[in-house]
């Protein structure tokens, strides 16, 4: 058994927290799979780099419109998928090797199971098993993809959000289980490349937790897009002799059924707390298994602190990453802690179109009983807009009216994760909406003017 100063659980936003200010600690590393984490290996960096190639093979689309005459003669799926492996891969295991030749750090490779409060027992990846203990613990261990109890689905194989991306070669047929973002984005991606995309959810509509009017807009240019199946509840899972799947559906006219050739499940994800074994620790977890945590980020047992996608709601790379900075100041300078910031959390779905968002939905804000404006303004109405013949992009504002400060920013249409980033810093500093809109200059003719012009058509109260 060896004494450590520090564990941390998971090496993707857990990675960060130990720098050159650790030099005079004994750490500990434990890492159950790929050395980096969800974001890098399996998440947001690849599917992003998927999402770029997909941008670029989807624009003889739509080029006809501009008088240009393009042609998409093929996509070369295993040079796609090597050229975005090919440089992920490397990272992920030069920063294994980098943590190995750490003097004060032990990597362990398995799953960390707590068999006592501040008590960890490792069962190794290569059959052994070690037990550690620590005065500091942190649990970054993630999240995994959800399976639902579909009855075939386990016997007839399926991929997931970690497997997808590797595919052997590109299917002439994909379902879909899901609607949401996962579904949003790789629906995207192999449309583009020529993949007959069938996109299968339970609810009424697509994306339901952006924005009411998004999350309309978007379902709508979906359907234009790919055979898109909702208020449909998959209750069978069959490999036919050809080797293609069979999904049996209910749906509000009785039953449906859809032949394809790969199946990818996007149902959502779960927190890996499961795997640890917290009971042993008396670490609290909520009833979604998420790991309770003050502000501070400390767990209700003393010196153990969790981060990211096994905590957090949110499951954002950028929200563990803010969290792991919180987290590191705290173990550094324990007698002086510093909170997570929580209050404006942006998001960004990397579909066709993209879609970004921060703050409250106006379902929130009318459920909280807000008194607040609304205000829109479309991709179309700008000079930019004009130039890339947009007709679907907008943006939504809401607002205090009295005050003028924002309470929520939905943004669906070109560069939409780029466009809202003005109105995510405004919320944070607390700029109000005439001030923004009036107080700095706005490049004409940019895609910013669309925020602008949001701005100013907010119908707020006189201010003094």
């Amino acid at each position: 058994m060896t004494h450590y100063d520090l564990v941390v659980i998971g090496t993707g936003s857990g990675n960060t927290i130990v720098n050159h200010r650790f030099a005079d600690w004994k750490v500990a590393f434990v890492e159950r799979g790929v050395f980096g984490g969800t974001c890098l290996n399996k998440g947001c960096i690849p599917t992003k780099m998927f999402v770029h190639t997909a941008d670029v093979a989807a624009t003889p689309a739509g080029s006809a419109r501009y008088g240009v005459d393009e042609e998409l003669l093929g996509v070369r799926w295993p040079e796609v998928r090597d050229r975005i492996f090919g440089r992920i891969d490397p990272i992920s295991g030069a920063g294994s090797e980098y943590r190995h030749h750490n003097e004060n750090v032990t990597m362990y490779e398995g799953t960390g199971r707590f068999t006592g409060v501040k008590e960890l027992a490792v069962d190794g990846n290569d059959g052994q098993t070690s037990v550690v203990t620590a005065d500091r613990f942190v649990l970054a261990v993630g999240s995994r993809p959800i399976v639902p109890p579909v009855p075939g689905l386990e016997e007839t194989g399926f991929h997931t959000s970690d497997t997808i991306m590797r595919l052997e070669e590109l299917p002439r047929r994909l379902a879909i289980l899901g609607g949401g973002f996962v579904a949003a984005e790789f629906a995207h991606v192999f449309a583009s490349f020529g993949v007959e995309v069938t996109l299968i959810g339970r609810s009424e509509r697509l994306l339901r937790q952006e924005d009411t009017d998004i999350s309309e807009a978007y379902t709508e240019i979906a359907r234009a897009k790919y055979d898109v199946r909702l208020n449909h509840e998959t209750i069978r899972v069959a490999r036919r002799p050809d080797g293609s799947i069979l999904l049996g559906m209910l749906c509000p006219d009785g039953s449906d059924e859809v032949i394809v050739d790969e199946l990818l499940v996007a149902v959502g994800r779960t927190p890996n707390s499961d795997l640890l074994n917290l009971e042993a620790t008396g670490v609290e977890v909520d009833h979604e298994g998420r790991v309770v945590v003050d502000a501070y980020m400390q767990t209700g047992v003393d010196g153990i602190y969790a981060l990211g996608d096994v905590t957090s709601p949110h499951q954002l790379k950028h929200v563990a990453n803010h969290e792991a900075r919180v987290v590191k100041h705290n173990l550094l300078d324990p007698d002086n802690r510093i909170q997570a910031d929580h209050r404006f959390i942006p998001h960004a779905v990397f579909s066709s179109p993209q879609i970004a968002s921060v703050g409250l939905t106006e379902k929130e804000a009318e459920d909280q009983g807000l008194d607040y404006v609304v205000s829109t303004q479309k991709y179309a109405d700008i000079a930019y807009g004009w130039a890339m013949e947009d007709t679907t992009g907008f943006a939504k504002l809401l607002a205090d009216p009295t005050t003028g400060q924002l309470l929520g920013a939905h943004i669906m249409g070109p560069q939409a994760p780029t466009v809202i980033q003005p109105l995510i810093q405004a919320m944070a500093f607390g700029l109000s909406a005439y001030e923004m809109a009036r107080n700095q200059y706005w490049i004409h003719p940019a895609m910013p003017e669309l925020i602008e012009n949001a701005l100013l058509a907010l119908p707020l109260k006189p201010q003094n």
